[in-house]
C-alpha cells in the first residue's frame, strides 16, 4: 500500500464531547521500578493510562483495526472477542487474545520498569491480506480542550506525538523483524476526523492529515503484522520520543521480563500467605493475591502513602468528569490501609498515615476528597473521614509501628473537631445526607475511644466522656420502630439510614422528617424512618454492639429482607432502600441519576457481621469471588437484574461502574483474614475491650448546645460541655440556692460538673452561662427535670 506524506490541518470536531473509557477494566497495572507510568485494559484493549502521578490520566485509549484495504475492517473493541490471561496470579501483566474468523491479534502490555514508556507487544495472525491500525486518543493532563498532535519525522523516524501544558507523548513503532517502522499516518480530531471516522467513511485509511487540535484528539498508524509500540510520557514531545525510542532499542522481551521480576520480587516480601485459613480455595486464595496486587499497583510514585479509589472513572463512556475516582478519600484509604496491616505491610501503612497527617486541614477534618498535591475536588465534609486517621494510628501503634510519627497533634485536631461538630455529619459516608448516621457514629465513637490514649489524661477523659455518651443514645437517635415499612418486613423495628439533626433537641416528629434521596430523577417523599441502610453492621464490627443484639437481629432481618438481591453469583445488598446511584432500569449509564445496584464490598461487610454472629462465612467470600470481572477485579457494583445484553448487563456480573474499586478489594482481604483471626482484623482493640458489644451506662448526663437535655436520670452527675470559656449559674428547684460554677479548658473543650447526684426525682435543676470573654450573660435560662433511674 502507498504511504501518503501527511499533509494539512485536519478539520474540527465542532461538537466534541469528550467522555472516558469503559470503567470496567480487566486489568490495572505499573511496574515495581522508577517508572512512573499507570495503565489500565478494557474490552481487551489499552484504556486510561495515568503519568506521572495516578491522578493525571494522559490517554483515554489505544485501540485496534484491522482492516485488508478492500472494504473490509474491524473495529477490535466493539468485536469484543477476546479472552484474557495473566501473566501469573498476582501479577498485573497479561496476554489478550483477540479472535476473528479471519485473524488473530495477540497483545502484550507492559510499561518499562526503566523508564516512563508504556509497551504494547503485537502479532496478527491469519488472512495474509490484513494489516493492523493503531488510534490513540491522548487525553494529556485530563483535558480534552488543548491537547495538539503532529505526525512528523523526527531524527530520521516517523513518529506520532501530541503536547498539551507540561505534558508530552510520542506514539513509535518497531517492526519485529526490521527497526522502527510505521506506515501511513494520520492525526484527527475525535468525531470528525480521526481514524475511526475515516474507515467508517471510506472502509480504508485514506487521510494523512499532519496536525490536529487543539481539542480532542486521536492518533492512527497502518503498522506491519507484527511489531511493538512504545508510547513515551514526559515534559515534551520530544523528551516523550526519546524515552519511547530507547525502550524500544531494548526491545520488548528485555522490559517484560525486568517487569514480571520486579513484581516477583514484590511478591517475596510478603508474609500473608503464611496466615490464611485452610478454609480458603483456590479461587478465594488467588483473588486475594490479585487483591493486594491491586493494592499495591493503585499506589503514588511521588505522594508515598496515597491511594486512590480507583483507576477508572464510573461509567466513564458517558462520563466527562475530570475526577471520576482517581482521587483519595481519606475513608478508602484508611479502609485500604486496613487492609495492607492484615497483610502485614505495616511499612506501606505507615506512609498512608503519614500522608494523611500532611493534608489535614486546620481545623482537624480531612477534605472530601482531593487530588494528591492537596487540592480538594468536591467540597463536603464526612465525619467519618475525620475519624478514620485516628483508627489507622491505633492500629499501627498497637503494633509497634508508627515510627517517629508525631501523631498528637494530628489526634488532638481531628478530635476537637469530632467534638464539635458530632455526632451530625454534614454526608453520610455514601456523601449524600446530613443527620447522625449509625456507620459514621460507630467510626466516631471509635476514634474518641483509640485517640484518648494519645492524650493526656484531662483530654483523654473528655474524649471518653462524650464516647460514652454517644454509645449511649444512639437507639434514642437511629432506632425506628413501629412503622409501615417494619410492619411490612416483619420486625419491630430497625437502625434507620440517617437520622434528621432535630432528634438531637427531642423534636417530635423527628425521625418521621423527610430525608431527601438523591441520584433519583424523581425524590420518594420516604421520611428518614422509612428507610434502611447497612451502615448499622459497623456497631457490631467495631464492639458497640453485640451481633446477637435483639435491635440488631431485627435491623439484619430487615435489611436482608429489603435490600439483598440473590444473583446467579451469590447474594448482595444494595446501600440503602430507593438507592439511586446505579444504571437506569433499561441499562443505560447513570446520568446523574439511576437505580441503585448491589454492591459486592457490602456482602464483605455482611460477611464480618456473619462472622461475628457465628455464620459459614464461605457464603460471602465465595458471592465476592464470583462477582469478579473477567480479570479477576472487583467492581463497585454489579447489576441485578435481567440480563440486558447490549449493554453487557449480565446479573451477578460487573455493571458499569468503576473497577476495579480498591475499597471493595480491601474488603474482601480483610474478610479473607478475618476468617483465619475469628473476627474482625480492622475491629478497633480499646473500644472493643471498653464496651464489649454493649451500650454504655454513663454516670453523667453531657448537656451542650447542639444536644441540649431535660431530664436527668437520679444519680447522674451533669456535665457541659462547651466551646468557650463559661461561669454557670445554676439552682434547684426554681433557681432555689444558685451558686457559680467556671468551666475548665480540658483540651477538647471547656467542661464544668455539677454535684446533682443526690438529686431525687420531680427536683428540677436551672441554669443559665455568662461569658466572661463578651462580658455578657447567655440571656435565656435553661431547666432539666431528675427523674426516675429506670424512667425513659
Amino acid at each position: 500500500m502507498e504511504v501518503v506524506t501527511p499533509r494539512g490541518l485536519a478539520p474540527a470536531n465542532p461538537h466534541p464531547f469528550p467522555v472516558w473509557a469503559c470503567a470496567r477494566k480487566d486489568l490495572v497495572g505499573t511496574a515495581i521500578g522508577s517508572s512512573r507510568v499507570w495503565f489500565t485494559l478494557a474490552q481487551g484493549m489499552l484504556s486510561e493510562v495515568y503519568y506521572p502521578r495516578i491522578d493525571i490520566p494522559q490517554i483515554r485509549d489505544l485501540g485496534f483495526i484491522i482492516a485488508d484495504n478492500a472494504g473490509f475492517w474491524c473495529e477490535l473493541r466493539r468485536h469484543g472477542q477476546y479472552r484474557l490471561e495473566w501473566a501469573e496470579d498476582d501479577i498485573p501483566a497479561a496476554t489478550i487474545i483477540h479472535s476473528h474468523p479471519r485473524f488473530t491479534l495477540t497483545l502484550r502490555v507492559c510499561t518499562d520498569p526503566s523508564r516512563d514508556v508504556l509497551l504494547i507487544d503485537y502479532e496478527l495472525d491469519g488472512d495474509e491480506t490484513l494489516l493492523p491500525h493503531v488510534l490513540l486518543a491522548p487525553r494529556l493532563g485530563g483535558d480534552a480542550d488543548s491537547n495538539e498532535a503532529w505526525a512528523e519525522d523526527w531524527r530520521g523516524h516517523a513518529v506520532l506525538w501530541a503536547e498539551q501544558g507540561p505534558f508530552g507523548l510520542a506514539l513509535l513503532a518497531r517492526a519485529a523483524l526490521g527497526g522502527i517502522h510505521c506506515g501511513q499516518r494520520s492525526v484527527g480530531a475525535v468525531g470528525a476526523s480521526d481514524l475511526w471516522q475515516d474507515f467508517s467513511h471510506h472502509g480504508r485509511m485514506c487521510w494523512a492529515y499532519a496536525a490536529a487540535g487543539p481539542g480532542e484528539i486521536a492518533l492512527g498508524a497502518a503498522l506491519a503484522r507484527r511489531g511493538t509500540l512504545a508510547i513515551g510520557l514526559s515534559t515534551s514531545k520530544e523528551a516523550a520520543a526519546t524515552l519511547a525510542l530507547s525502550s524500544l532499542m531494548e526491545g520488548f522481551d528485555a522490559a517484560w521480563e525486568n517487569y514480571l521480576g520486579g513484581w516477583r520480587d514484590w511478591r517475596a516480601t510478603q508474609t500473608w500467605r503464611n496466615l490464611l485459613s485452610p478454609e480458603l480455595d483456590a479461587g478465594q486464595t488467588r483473588l486475594l493475591a490479585r487483591s493486594a496486587s491491586v493494592l499495591k499497583v493503585h499506589e503514588d510514585r511521588t505522594y508515598r502513602g496515597a491511594l486512590v479509589a480507583s483507576l477508572a472513572v464510573p461509567w466513564g463512556e458517558a462520563s466527562t468528569s475530570r475526577g471520576g475516582y482517581h482521587l483519595v478519600w481519606a475513608r478508602d484509604l484508611v479502609e485500604s490501609a486496613g487492609a495492607l496491616i492484615a497483610l502485614g505491610a505495616l511499612d506501606e501503612a505507615r506512609d498512608v498515615l503519614a500522608y494523611l497527617a500532611a493534608t489535614q486541614q486546620a481545623d482537624g477534618h480531612w477534605l472530601q476528597n482531593q487530588w494528591l498535591g492537596g487540592r480538594p475536588f468536591w467540597q463536603g465534609v464526612q465525619l467519618d473521614e475525620a475519624a478514620f486517621p485516628i483508627l489507622l494510628a491505633a492500629a499501627l501503634q498497637e503494633r509497634h509501628a508508627l515510627g517517629d510519627i508525631p501523631v498528637r497533634d494530628m489526634i488532638m485536631r481531628a478530635l476537637r473537631f469530632i467534638v464539635r461538630e458530632g455526632p451530625v455529619t454534614c454526608q453520610d459516608r455514601w456523601e449524600e445526607n446530613a443527620g447522625i448516621n449509625a456507620f459514621t457514629l460507630a467510626v466516631t465513637i471509635s476514634a474518641l475511644v483509640e485517640g484518648a490514649s494519645f492524650l493526656d489524661g484531662r483530654a483523654a477523659a473528655v474524649a471518653l466522656l462524650v464516647a460514652d455518651d454517644w454509645n449511649a443514645h444512639i437507639e434514642d437517635w437511629c432506632w425506628a420502630e413501629g412503622t409501615p415499612l417494619a410492619e411490612r418486613l416483619g420486625v419491630a423495628g430497625y437502625y434507620m439510614r440517617t437520622a434528621p439533626a432535630d432528634v438531637l433537641i427531642h423534636h417530635d416528629g423527628a425521625k418521621q422528617e423527610h430525608l431527601l434521596i438523591k441520584n433519583r430523577r424523581a425524590d420518594c417523599g420516604l421520611g428518614a424512618d422509612e428507610q434502611i441502610a447497612t451502615d448499622f453492621l459497623q456497631l457490631v464490627r467495631y464492639g458497640l454492639r453485640n451481633a446477637f443484639d435483639p435491635r440488631i437481629v431485627a435491623s439484619v432481618q430487615a435489611m436482608d429482607r429489603l435490600l439483598k438481591t440473590q444473583t446467579p453469583s451469590g447474594p448482595v445488598w444494595h446501600r440503602y432502600n430507593d438507592d439511586g446511584y446505579g444504571e437506569h432500569a433499561d441499562g443505560r449509564p447513570f446520568d446523574g441519576c439511576g437505580h441503585g445496584r448491589g454492591w459486592p464490598l457490602l456482602t464483605g461487610e455482611r460477611g464480618h457481621y456473619g462472622l461475628l454472629a457465628g455464620e459459614d462465612v464461605q457464603i460471602y467470600l465465595s458471592a465476592m469471588a464470583a462477582m469478579s470481572g473477567a480479570g479477576g477485579l472487583l467492581p463497585e457494583q454489579v447489576w441485578d437484574s435481567a440480563a440486558i445484553p447490549e449493554y453487557g448487563l449480565e446479573p451477578g456480573r460487573p455493571s458499569g461502574s468503576a473497577m476495579p474499586l480498591v475499597w471493595a478489594h480491601a474488603e474482601y482481604i480483610k474478610l479473607c483474614l478475618s476468617l483465619t483471626l475469628g473476627r474482625p482484623v480492622d475491629a478497633p482493640t480499646q473500644t472493643w475491650q471498653r464496651y464489649a458489644g454493649r451500650r454504655a451506662e454513663p454516670g453523667h448526663l453531657l448537656w451542650r448546645f447542639r444536644h441540649p437535655r431535660h431530664r436527668l436520670r437520679s444519680g447522674q452527675e451533669l456535665c457541659f460541655l462547651i466551646e468557650a470559656p463559661a461561669r454557670i449559674r445554676w439552682g434547684i428547684n426554681g433557681w432555689h440556692n444558685p451558686e457559680d460554677s467556671a468551666t475548665e479548658d480540658l483540651g477538647l473543650g471547656h467542661v464544668a460538673r455539677l454535684p446533682t447526684g443526690n438529686l431525687k426525682p420531680v427536683d428540677s435543676v436551672q441554669f443559665t452561662f455568662y461569658w466572661p470573654e463578651s462580658g455578657h450573660w447567655e440571656g435565656r435560662d435553661f431547666s432539666i427535670a431528675v427523674i426516675a433511674p429506670h424512667e425513659q
